[in-house]
């Protein structure tokens, strides 16, 4: 019996194996093919009833049956499921660009556009999908949509091979102390993982590894120079030609092939590099637009990032005596002057933020905020003992949506922390489908029998994922092409999460989040005095880094040329001139973990933050004005942003709510940039 044939409900992930996931695959490809032939011969006239209605349920099937599997083969991969996970990759590629180049299908949809009685979340659909139409090469040429098929399907396996060296790279290191004085100024949180890891590898001492809740701490308190050096090259190295592993699972070529075929499918399309070709889908109106808006804020942060460091350099050399400040070093100076000018460190508020809190805290808060209610519900079928599983229900006790939570770091996980689908709203005559997702994160275990205790960067972490949750879960659109994130231009996709991060710094809100794990005390005024006055301690520097990425990302889409390759580190390089403050050393390979943008969905649109901020801090200024838990705010952004998902334009939606077209403002105001010129 294959679990993933005519599955029903939430998935049984303890009866997925590896063997099914071919045949199921292409069982349903195939099903899919012959409901396609099957609605376009058999009508003369198409309407949404007999053609797009039972297409998106053969798609929606077709996403629930793969969701699983791609989700599985990030959060507990192994050789067998990544073999029949790329086996059927570029199957699914060849389908994909099928259907978007099948001209018949196109002209089916044009003739339903022109129905009269379609409602609003039916004309996006519509809209979207002939777009989608176009940018899958419908109108090209025979052997330029052969073309087209061949580079979709080569990127596909690139993507993920992408991801794979990165992965086995990040595995592949790891470093055994056994004389704890090594490890000196290490916080006891940070040495019982370590113990804890070496243990569960069935060896004694301490076991530091590339996963972030071990590398941050590294990097952060260790006093022992060297070593942080030495960690810091196998992390900056990861999948390169550099470091303890150089060339092993070395991304080089699959970057510049990436490039390369990016830059000639926008070609075949018409557009004049990738970076035009992305912006068919997003707010952004032009890459000039794009470009002036990331120069922009760089002028107005980076006199002020270089304040910083200049300050960062005098206090190392007057303080400790060091005058040779290097990218290994920063980190752990700049906890020490956070900690001489505000008296306050990420570990020193890590009692007050146990998960037995934070966790029922940020429940509280949507539930403040949208009249909504989240329980846990036990004994559910899931991929790792540590996954928990909850439901969201409504003011009147409606099923409204259901999540999964894979909270900690381990091995054969993918590293960072993200919201998928597992199902989407779906609600016709015949279909009743709430939407499920998966929130995944790699923070520190459990350790010594205690609940994890989580960093205030962990708990924003966590309430950014939870909205985009939020964004997926409480969708009212009934079609899953348009229905929480899908159909939202990308971006403005990070708009509900970024949004989500502001009450982590409330009064109000750390009330409910937080309290000292030993006695549930709350953080107490004078801390929170503290830590709230140093929230924007190096905000600059933070702002100028991320801008390094958001520019390098558009200008090696935007600026490729075939006949000299992906320049990618000269590009890079160029980029820190402009705006960076810090240069890595040159062996530094950055861009080949870069999964965001050679592997995620991100190509040409790491710019989205930073735009997708600006509406965040924006939205969020009109909590400042009525109150963080005013009810009818919070009522109005539920209605005019979480619930239209992509049914309706991302600007309409936020002119909707604010009742103007966004503003840079609070955004500065937030990130203490102080302008141009630091004044």
């Amino acid at each position: 019996m294959n679990a993933l044939i005519n599955m029903q409900g939430l998935p049984s992930f303890s009866a997925i194996t590896p063997d099914m996931v071919e045949p199921a695959m292409d069982q349903l490809l195939q099903e899919n093919r012959q409901i396609i032939q099957q609605l376009l011969s058999s009508q003369q006239e198409y309407t949404w009833k007999n053609l797009v209605e039972p297409l998106e349920k053969a798609e929606d099937r077709l996403s629930r049956t793969w969701s699983p599997v791609s989700h599985m083969n990030s959060v507990v991969n192994n050789d067998e499921l990544r073999a029949a996970y790329n086996a059927v990759l570029p199957k699914l590629s060849e389908y994909a660009t099928e259907v978007g180049q099948n001209g018949q299908l196109c002209n089916a949809y044009k003739q339903v556009a022109g129905e009269a009685e379609l409602d609003r979340a039916q004309r996006k659909l519509l809209q979207n999908a002939l777009l989608d139409f176009h940018l899958s090469g419908v109108d090209l040429e025979e052997d330029k949509k052969q073309r087209f098929k061949e580079i979709s399907q080569e990127l596909s396996q690139l993507t993920t091979k992408f991801e794979e060296n990165l992965l086995d790279a990040t595995n592949a290191w790891s470093k055994l102390i056994t004389d704890e004085s090594a490890l000196q100024g290490l916080p006891e949180s940070a040495l019982a993982l370590a113990r804890q890891t070496a243990a569960q590898r069935d060896q004694e001492g301490w076991l530091l590894t590339l996963e972030y809740p071990s590398y941050l701490p590294v990097m952060t308190y260790a006093d022992d120079r060297q070593l942080r050096r030495e960690v810091y090259e196998a992390f900056a190295t990861r999948a390169s030609d550099q470091g303890p592993h150089a060339g092993q699972w070395d991304n080089t070529e699959a970057m510049e092939r990436i490039l390369e075929l990016r830059h000639e499918q926008a070609g075949l399309l018409g557009f004049s590099n990738y970076a035009d070709r992305s912006l068919a889908k997003k707010m952004a109106r032009s890459s000039d637009e794009v470009i002036a808006f990331l120069t922009d804020l760089a002028e107005r942060s980076r006199t002020q990032a270089e304040n910083e460091l200049n300050e960062l350099r005098e206090f190392a050399s007057e303080k400790y005596g060091f005058d040779d400040l290097q990218a290994w070093d920063i980190g752990y100076y700049a906890e020490k002057l956070r900690q001489d000018r505000h008296n306050i460190s990420q570990e020193e508020l890590k009692p007050y933020f146990p998960e037995t809190r934070v966790l029922p805290g940020m429940f509280a808060v949507v539930e403040r905020l949208y009249g909504i209610r989240i329980e846990e519900t036990r004994g559910i079928d899931t991929w790792h003992p540590d996954v928990r599983f909850f439901e969201i229900r409504d003011s009147h006790n409606h099923l409204r949506g259901q999540f999964y939570l894979d909270l900690y770091a381990r091995p054969k996980k993918r590293g960072g922390a993200w919201m998928d689908e597992c199902a989407t709203r779906f609600f016709t005559d015949t279909m009743d489908q709430i939407p499920v997702a998966y929130l995944t994160c790699n923070f520190s275990p459990p350790v010594d029998g205690k609940p994890s205790l989580f960093t205030h960067d962990e708990v924003l972490t966590l309430f950014h994922e939870f909205g985009h949750g939020l964004h997926h879960l409480l969708t009212t659109v009934d079609y899953p092409a348009v229905a929480g994130i899908n159909g939202v231009a990308w971006d403005a996709v990070e708009l509900p999460s970024q949004f989500m991060e502001n009450w982590c710094w409330e009064k109000a809100a750390l009330d409910l989040i937080s309290g000292h794990v030993d006695t549930g005390d709350p953080i107490p005024d004078e801390l929170y005095r503290r830590m709230y006055t140093a929230k924007n301690f190096q905000s600059a520097m933070q702002m100028v880094r991320q801008l390094e990425f958001a520019l390098f990302d558009f200008r090696i889409h935007r600026e490729y040329d075939p006949r000299r390759g992906g320049r990618i580190y000269e590009i890079l390089q160029e980029v820190r001139q402009q705006v960076a403050v810090i240069t890595p050393p040159a062996w530094n390979r950055f861009a080949h973990g870069f999964s965001h943008i050679f592997a995620g969905g991100y190509a040409a649109g790491y710019y989205s933050y930073k735009w997708a901020e600006v509406l965040s801090a924006d939205a969020f200024s009109l909590f400042e004005e009525r109150g963080i838990f005013n009810a009818d705010t919070g009522q109005a952004f539920l209605r005019e942003v979480l619930q239209q998902g992509g049914s309706r334009d991302a600007m309409e939606l936020f002119v909707a709510f604010r009742g103007r077209e966004p503003e840079i403002e609070p955004l500065l105001r937030h990130s203490g940039i102080l302008g141009p010129q630091g004044q």
